[in-house]
Formats: structure tokens, sequence, C-alpha cells
């Protein structure tokens, strides 16, 4: 596994805006549509998390899972990724940047790519995430396919 990462845009990676269609009763946002999906990424359950101000997901990574994230607000998120895939012609990349509230994004994060996100606003922050494999599998009997590196002695997965 790289140690040193260099920043730049990982391969295979998704990242596209969200757009909010406003009127006088609030907003409306599509999160994905079967059309616009990459390769064979299927989402196979969703689930909405709410992260507190100044508190970091992850880092961990999926062996095969892949995460198809949305950032919309109610906060803004710095979003960390990490290409730890030794046969990606970007090995060795980092990517980061922001989503959320000031700029609602969809991520798609496929297997290996080790991932963090921290919510950087003041209020608590929700995130959605339609992966294309069950937690835990077929009636949560599986392993689950994640590797943490939040507590790992010397990750070279940092968030600053």
């Amino acid at each position: 596994m790289a140690t040193r990462f260099k920043p730049g845009k990982i391969h295979d990676v998704v990242v596209r805006p969200l757009t909010k269609f406003l009127d006088d009763r609030g907003w409306l946002a599509e999160l994905f549509r079967y059309d616009e999906l990459e390769g064979q990424m299927l989402p196979v359950m969703s689930y909405l998390s709410m992260t507190k101000p100044g508190i970091a997901r992850g880092p961990h990574e999926h062996l095969a899972q892949t995460d198809f994230f949305c950032f919309l607000g109610p906060s803004n998120f710095k979003i960390y990724l990490w290409d730890a895939r030794s046969d990606s012609p970007t090995f060795g990349v980092s990517q980061s940047f922001y989503a959320g509230l000031d700029s609602p994004r969809m991520v798609i994060v496929p297997p290996g790519v080790v991932h963090a996100y921290k919510n950087v606003g003041i209020e608590n922050g929700l995130v959605f995430n339609a992966p294309d494999a069950l937690y835990a599998g077929e009636g949560k009997q599986a392993p689950v396919d994640e590797i943490r590196h939040e507590e790992a002695e010397g990750s070279p997965f940092s968030l600053d």
C-alpha cells in the first residue's frame, strides 16, 4: 500500500453536482437515475446518516462494495479519498473536495478507494448512501465488507 499520497483525481471515482429544483414549496433533488449510473453500479439498499459538526466518519474502505453518496446539506462536508488499489492507474493518489449545502454533490466511491468525510459546518449534516451491496449480506448474516483505518496506528490516511 502506498504510504505517501499525491493529490490528483482518482480513476473510477465519480463526482457530479446535484441540482436542487426550487419552487415556493421548497426543493427537490434527483439523487440517482438508473439511466445515469456508471458501469455496473446498481444500488441494492439505502440509508441516511446524520453527522455532528466537527465529526468525521472513516477513513475506511470496502473490498467489493461501491458506495453512492449524496451530500445535500443542511451542512457542509470535506470529502477525503485515497486510491489504495495497487492495480489502479491512480494508485497512490489522494483527492479531497467539499460537498453539501454550498455544493450539493453525488460521489461514487469504488471498492479499494479509502474514503472519509468530515462535517465542517456548524450544524448537523445528513448524508445519503445507496451502496451496491447489502450491509452484512442477505439477512445480515455475512461478514461486513469494511476495513476500518480510523484507529489504525501509523495509518497513511489522515484528515486535516
